[in-house]
């Protein structure tokens, strides 16, 4: 019996003669099966797109899962916030890396040592940052997947060696790399273009530990210093670190709370970590689902409110505040 392939079938086949990506293979056969004509003559013919289907549904999995598995910058959240390092080649992101958390990244005093993300968690009081390392951000190479964890930081550490020569140019470079991509260390003049993100950034003048460092810096805070918060640091000595953890808490625009179950001490060492302007009721959905629907009222010990004050879960939290949540 002829198989009587009708033009639409032929198109599709066409097309899956062409196809070069897994996923457009598939959709091309899974057409050719809906458009085949449904008879004895075509029984071999449907058997045979059916094990193309199953085998091309395996490849694409396979792929797809290779891919995630491989892409570096698919690194999860955690701590209280992401700061991501950037910064032109060897100007001591890697150091800085090692000083702030218990990371091992490979330093060294060549271009382009970090060529996959490392990371590490920076503990400051009684919570920590996640704090991502990276290759350089310049012209000559730079990764595929780099940008993407650029977008995803809640601050950028904007790290340059103000010992090597073109240093302010490559401020400029690394700024104007970024706006290409659409992503600005600074507000913008205007509307943000469709697509943008503005992500906080600290300057970080690195290894101040060097002979002239002041008056290197000094020239750096020059030309930049209103454009971003500067910080003078080292690696070397620790120069100025501790503060710079500080700060770090104080730009996220985030509050610590300590819950209390009732009759019992606060638990002091856990707090829950909120945006500032949240509360009680986005306290519950960290808690627990179940107070959500169930809260009756709170309790709170905080140096803006007196000791056991009743408050209702419209309530804004502050940083240190103790809750007592009943339902």
């Amino acid at each position: 019996m002829p198989a009587n392939l009708t033009p639409q079938y032929l198109e599709a086949e066409q097309r899956y003669k062409q196809a070069t990506q897994p996923d457009e293979k598939l959709a091309a056969l899974q057409e050719m099966m809906s458009l085949i004509p449904k008879h004895k003559g075509t029984e071999k013919l449907q058997a045979e797109i059916k094990r193309k289907i199953a085998q091309q549904r395996k490849e694409t999995q396979k792929k797809g899962k290779a891919a995630k598995r491989h892409d570096p910058s698919n690194i999860p959240r955690e701590g209280a916030g992401r700061i991501v390092l950037v910064g032109p080649p060897n100007a001591g992101k890697s150091a800085l890396l090692a000083a702030l958390t218990n990371a091992q990244p490979e330093v060294a005093p060549w271009e382009f040592t970090t060529r996959l993300p490392e990371q590490g968690m920076v503990p400051w009081e009684d919570i920590q940052f996640q704090l991502i390392d990276i290759p350089a951000i310049s012209r000559q190479y730079m990764e595929y997947w780099v940008m993407n964890l650029v977008r995803s930081a809640d601050l950028l550490f904007l790290v340059v060696d103000h010992a090597k020569p073109g240093t302010l140019e490559d401020i400029e470079e690394v700024d104007a790399i970024l706006r290409e991509q659409k992503i600005f260390m600074r507000p913008v003049a205007g509307e943000l273009p469709r697509g943008g993100v503005v992500i906080p950034t600290f300057l970080i003048v690195n290894k101040m530990d060097l002979p002239d460092a002041e008056e290197n810096a000094d020239v750096v805070a020059e030309f930049f210093g209103d454009q971003y918060e500067l910080h003078r640091v080292s690696t070397l000595n620790g120069l100025n670190l501790e503060s710079l953890k500080t700060r770090v808490f104080e730009v996220m625009s985030i509050v610590r709370v300590y819950s209390k179950m009732p009759g019992k001490p606060p638990e002091n060492e856990r707090p829950y970590v909120l945006d500032k302007g949240q509360t009680v009721e986005d306290l519950c959905r960290k808690v627990h689902n179940d107070f959500v629907d169930n809260l009756k009222f709170a309790r709170i010990w905080s140096k803006h409110a007196y000791d056991g004050q009743r408050v209702t879960r419209e309530y804004v939290l502050e940083d240190g505040d103790i809750v007592e949540l009943h339902r």
